[in-house]
């Protein structure tokens, strides 16, 4: 078997495995069993359990931006893409079984390492949304302001009407959502007096 190929499929079985287990549970060990090679050869790759599950991460973020730029037309508003954005990274967010276990690690054992693996995918999440709001003001969509400030309230915004809202009351469904996002973002709270 090709070294690339090897490499290849210690990623893959590292990402089961921390998938499955988390970031603490899982061991150079388990990751060879999974992978089907001696754990030596995990290490002419990795130096550390902590640089294969860099690797693992960076992995996560490319498909993060793939999905961001897949969802992006120029030729609609501002909002319109930023919600299809946010839909799709949520979505595989939610879907991706790493990012659950990860989350389940932090809540239960408050492991570092998950925390800053979950810590490094909203910073790529936010980048890119902070990239969106400056685009938005050079078009003359969104009014000037801070990226920085805008885009975390956005993904917290967001995050509150999609998950943490089911905790409070019926989760909303995705019109609601959009109509929410758009009235505290978009169009602002404040009736305007004629």
């Amino acid at each position: 078997m090709a070294a690339v190929d090897r490499r290849q499929q210690v990623i893959k079985a590292a990402a089961k495995s921390f998938s499955l287990f988390g970031y603490k549970a899982t061991t150079m060990d388990q990751v060879a069993k999974i992978a089907n090679v001696g754990k030596g050869t995990i290490y002419t790759f990795f130096s550390n359990k902590e640089q294969l599950f860099d690797e693992i991460l960076r992995g996560v973020i490319l498909d993060l931006k793939h999905i961001a730029e897949r969802e992006i037309r120029r030729d609609k508003p501002f909002f319109d893409n930023l919600q299809r954005v946010l839909d799709a990274l949520l979505e595989f967010r939610s879907e991706h079984e790493l990012f659950i276990k990860l989350s389940q690690e932090k809540r239960e054992f408050g492991t570092p390492q998950a925390q800053e693996g979950l810590d490094k995918i909203e910073s790529v999440i936010l980048g890119y949304i902070e990239r969106e709001v400056e685009y938005a003001i050079g078009q003359g969509q969104v009014k000037p302001c801070d990226p920085k400030v805008v885009s975390a309230v956005m993904l917290k915004l967001y995050v509150v009407l999609t998950s943490e809202m089911g905790k409070l009351r019926e989760p909303l469904d995705k019109e609601q959502i959009k109509a929410y996002f758009r009235l505290f973002l978009a169009e602002g709270l404040e009736q305007k007096q004629a």
